[in-house]
């Protein structure tokens, strides 16, 4: 099973909704919260080109944020990605 981050910061209902959706789909993930370190937020820009919150990674690949996550479970491609 490919690893999954997700970059999160605090107070960000997006990034609650997108760990209880992996979550409720039995997938473990790594959560990385940046409220407090703009260099990770430097990091994160240079690997997704995004520094809006939540950003999901499955592997290398970037998934992108919430909707896309959602996106990727109503169509079924969440657990092909994951696996």
């Amino acid at each position: 099973m490919s690893p999954i981050t997700v970059y999160t910061t605090d107070h960000c209902a997006r990034c609650v909704a997108a760990k209880m959706l992996l979550a409720r789909r039995g997938l473990g993930f790594e959560e990385i919260n940046l409220a407090k370190d703009p260099d990770g937020r430097a990091a994160l820009l240079a690997r997704t080109g995004m520094v809006t919150f939540p950003q999901v990674l499955i592997g290398e690949r970037v998934i992108g944020g919430f909707d896309e996550l959602r996106e990727a479970d109503r169509e079924g491609r969440l657990s092909d990605l994951a696996a």
